[in-house]
């Protein structure tokens, strides 16, 4: 009778591994971390693509709204990333990893061309004045960002809007003392919503957004330029195939269509 007992033992010892074994298993399977949905790369699903896009802050509205739309009609992700022009181009010579890159002007662009596949210009912009609701303060024209009663914000000459505005005065022969240089329009489009600044110049299509938040005061086009907005691939891009895609449907009627009832040219 000793013979069966003894040989029962074994089987006994390796039930209780096998159990022990399966315990952390499970523990692993049912925790909170990470898993292959969450790899770089992939959507938010955890089985779309994932696409990292680059582009001037007064982009913000029309690509916020446009991000829906294009995901699911293409199923990729897009990670869209806001900043002044210049600060963009630096994160692309940095190696910060992303897709796609638009500025919202060439010389940032032209400044990463070892980087980038060949840009295209998706759209174009004015400039405009803005002011507190009402205009309070009067502002006319180009010539009363000279007063001294007036606070005045520019973006700074590094920014595209910024450099656009310091050559729309500078050939109107008017030399304006900011109170602030800022980093992005929306800096200054902030300034002036706040109260913090009488007067701005921003790109009309920021101004728009604004609605009754902001006055305007026109910039005659005899006086004003015409921002381009580049868009490209990046050389290094993560996910080519689908930022050229997306490079493509900023040229698309569909694009053309949220880009005008934003208040952007389209050439």
């Amino acid at each position: 009778m000793t013979a069966p007992r003894a040989r029962r033992r074994p089987a006994v010892l390796r039930l209780l591994l096998s159990a022990l074994l399966v315990l952390p298993l499970a523990a692993c399977g049912s925790g909170g971390g990470s898993g292959p949905g969450d790899a770089d790369g992939a959507g938010a699903d955890g089985g779309d693509t994932a696409l990292t896009v680059l582009a001037a802050a007064s982009l913000t509205d029309v690509l916020e709204e446009a991000k829906p739309l294009y995901e699911r009609e293409h199923g990729v992700e897009l990670r869209l990333s806001f900043a002044g022009s210049q600060e963009l181009a630096a994160q692309v010579r940095e190696g910060v990893p992303a897709d796609v890159l638009v500025t919202a002007d060439s010389t940032s662009m032209d400044g990463v061309a070892d980087r980038t596949e060949g840009p295209v210009v998706i759209a174009e912009n004015e400039l405009t004045i803005v002011t507190a609701p009402g205009n309070p303060e009067g502002v006319t024209g180009l010539a009363d960002l000279a007063r001294e009663d007036l606070t005045v914000v520019l973006a700074a000459p590094e920014v595209p809007v910024g450099r656009y505005g310091q050559q729309i005065l500078a050939e109107a022969g008017v030399r304006v003392n900011p109170a602030s240089q800022e980093t992005n329009v929306r800096s200054v489009l902030t300034k002036v919503t706040l109260g913090e600044a009488d007067a701005g110049i921003v790109y009309a299509t920021d101004a728009a957004s604004a609605g009754d938040r902001v006055a305007t005061v026109t910039i005659p086009a005899a006086q004003n330029v015409l921002a381009e907005y580049p868009a490209a691939a990046l050389s290094e891009a993560p996910n080519p195939g689908e930022a050229a895609a997306f490079v493509s449907w900023l040229r698309s009627d569909r694009a053309v269509e949220l880009l005008e009832t934003a208040g952007f040219r389209v050439p």
